[in-house]
């Protein structure tokens, strides 16, 4: 499985930006599908995941409101709109697929080149 993530670029703070993630490859057993980001000098953090089939959808509380994360399965791609962006959200945004066999449970993932997303104030 190969994650190819797009959409990011320099922004003022209170505007939008939308990043994609496009999959290819089989995504037979995935689970969910997730945006994290990495700041310099901090460690990765969950900003938004998505379940397989859209049922469930979750986000760090910091994002709450201002950010959404949707998939289209047809195109095998996932967004994550980010709208009232702030110069916090600057980071490099990485795209994450998560997978699960069926039978033992084995948990694997692939991870996405990673995209850079800069706030100006």
């Amino acid at each position: 499985v190969q994650l190819v993530g797009s959409g990011g670029g320099l922004v003022q703070a209170g505007g939008s930006l939308r990043l994609s993630c496009a999959a290819s490859g089989s995504t037979f057993n995935l689970l969910a599908m997730g945006w994290y980001r990495q700041a310099p000098g901090r460690q990765r953090e969950l900003v938004a995941f998505i379940s397989n089939g859209g049922e469930l959808t979750n986000y760090a509380d910091s994002v709450k409101g201002r950010f959404t994360i949707s998939g289209d399965e047809a195109k095998n791609t996932m967004y994550l709109q980010m709208n009232s962006l702030k110069p916090e959200d600057t980071a490099v945004y990485y795209c994450n697929a998560d997978f699960i066999e069926s039978g033992n449970y084995y948990r694997y993932d692939y991870w996405g080149q990673g995209t850079q997303v800069t706030v100006s104030s």
